[in-house]
């Protein structure tokens, strides 16, 4: 669980409920469904006119990304490369097999590495796949990104609504209060989803988007790497390039480590 996703959300929603309830007046007076039903369900129906229905269901999906845990960093999943490598290098490729790798686009690499695909083919399909994936998560992102646009517009919808309700009935002093908060509340509901929720989302799942592209640029080379028999220390230097200089000694220590265990296990 990404604890910076959770607790920026939550954080940002307590304080909104917390200036209401310790402000003077009733809190219920910031509840009002027909705010909610013109904010919230105009803002889904504009958004789904803007995109596929598969691209603004798989939107949600992808929303989750934003939630998990961190994307590995790039000093974490160069070691595995290396320790591969070496081992690789000393007994073959198929020796691959007794290692267990959790990143799935790394292992998609390993396994037609052990297959015996052409490094043509392998670079074709994993370079496909990064494609795909960065192509599902940019769509992810703009889905929200359109929300966070459209929700004050809905509340400027929504306040124009109440403003024409109440001008109109003037003359009846009890309905100029609900017409009234009908004007406002939609303002701030619009408000609300656009800035705490939509945007911040959508932000999030761009910089997931970099950090997987990233990592699956970081296994590609290594995988291609592995199957031209490159020198785990020349391919060392090459995605240590991946990582930002005062954190490169981080992959120092894991790296030497692991390669010194995979060539005592070797015979």
């Amino acid at each position: 669980m990404d604890l910076a996703t959770l607790l920026g959300l939550l954080g940002a929603l307590s304080i909104i409920l917390v200036a209401i309830f310790i402000g003077d007046g009733d809190p219920g007076y910031f509840y009002n469904p027909p705010s909610i039903l013109i904010v919230f369900g105009g803002t889904l129906m504009v958004v789904l006119v803007k995109f596929s229905v598969l691209q603004f269901i798989g939107a949600f999906r992808v929303a989750g990304n934003a939630f998990k845990s961190k994307t590995p960093k790039p000093e974490s999943i160069i070691p595995k490369i290396i320790e591969m490598a070496t081992l690789a290098r000393k007994e073959g490729v198929l020796a691959l097999e007794k290692i267990e790798v959790e990143n799935k686009f790394l292992k998609t690499g390993i396994t037609m590495l052990i297959d015996g695909n052409s490094s043509e083919d392998t670079r074709q399909m994993l370079s496909k796949d990064m494609q795909e994936i960065n192509e599902r998560h940019k769509w992810g992102a703009l889905v929200f990104r359109a929300a966070g646009d459209v929700a004050p517009a809905m509340g400027m919808i929504g306040t124009l609504i109440g403003l024409v309700q109440m001008l109109s009935t003037m003359d009846d002093p009890n309905t100029i209060g609900p017409a009234m908060a009908v004007a406002l509340l939609t303002t701030l509901y619009g408000a609300i989803l656009a800035n705490m929720v939509f945007i911040p989302l959508a932000d999030k799942l761009t910089l997931r988007r970099v950090e997987e592209s990233k990592i699956n640029s970081i296994c590609l080379d290594g995988v291609l790497a592995i199957q031209e028999g490159q020198h785990p220390r020349i391919l060392e230097s090459l995605l240590k390039l991946y990582v930002i200089p005062n954190k490169r000694d981080l992959a120092d220590k894991p790296v030497e480590q692991k390669a010194d265990t995979a060539a005592a296990a070797a015979p």
